[in-house]
């Protein structure tokens, strides 16, 4: 009964998924309608006349900044997954000289606003190291970093979740704890790192969203600076969002059904 309950999930997420595009599409019949008609269309003397016609003419921005924003997103997950990979192992050693750092280090980056961080890599951290930085690197650095301490978080409960009886039974077959690690541990632990690993990887997507505080070229940036030239804020920010949308369903419908199939299987 209850792997009955569990496959139903995904499916109903596919269906409401599919249920809010329906709806988005018919938004955006009813803007174009609106917009072909003269702004006829539920229209009084302060109405706002909606021109969607704009997107067009600036696409290749947009399209840029939308392959930026996922480039960006790629590269600070692939880091983020490293330091955490190394940062989780690192958190499991019982050297506090070891621990008490990397603790330290996830602990600020999870407890403080990941738009101060980003503020604070481009301005202070040049001003404390002597280094300049473009505002690409600063933002890759941060955000690397960011999702690192949540990623590290994530590897070192999937590894503890592990049951201690399989770490002394490799010991007693005389396994390294490189071997250990690799032919034991990770193989079962990712499976449950799977799901908090694709969510953190979402949220990284949406962090890309504050890159535009420091001129980064992203998809929001660019709508920013289109919505200065045309004044016309709401339709660029109504794409953006359309924009996110589209992108981030499929993700997290596809999570999902990663979620229940990594799962246990019951009868």
């Amino acid at each position: 009964m209850d792997s009955v309950e569990s496959s139903s999930e995904p499916k109903s997420r596919s269906q409401l998924g599919t249920a809010l595009l329906i709806v988005l599409a018919l938004a955006g019949a009813w803007a174009a309608l609106k917009h072909f008609s003269g702004g006829a269309l539920g229209g009084g003397a302060g109405s706002y006349d909606w021109d969607f016609g704009v997107l067009w003419k600036y696409r290749s921005l947009l399209v840029s900044g939308l392959l930026y924003t996922l480039l960006f997103t790629v590269i600070c997950v692939v880091l983020g997954l490293l330091v955490g990979l190394v940062t989780g192992l690192g958190r499991l050693s019982s050297n506090p000289l070891i621990t008490a750092p990397l603790r330290a280090y996830i602990e600020v980056f999870r407890c403080t606003p990941v738009l101060v961080q980003l503020v604070w890599f481009y301005y202070a951290l040049p001003v404390l190291t002597g280094l300049e930085m473009s505002a690409v690197v600063a933002a890759t650095l941060c955000l690397s970093l960011y999702g690192g301490a949540f990623y590290s978080e994530i590897v070192r409960g999937g590894i503890i979740s592990i049951d201690a009886g399989q770490t002394e039974a490799a010991k007693a077959l005389g396994m390294t704890r490189l071997q250990l690690l690799r032919r034991v541990i990770l193989p079962q632990a990712f499976k449950k790192m799977v799901p908090p690993l694709m969510n953190q990887s979402i949220m990284q997507l949406k962090n890309t969203s504050l890159l535009s505080v420091l001129a980064v070229p992203d998809l929001l940036y660019q709508g920013q600076v289109i919505a200065h030239d045309t004044y016309r804020p709401l339709e660029l920010y109504t794409f953006i969002a359309i924009a996110y949308f589209a992108v981030l369903l499929p993700i997290t419908i596809w999570a999902k059904r990663m979620e229940f199939g990594s799962g246990p299987k019951e009868v």
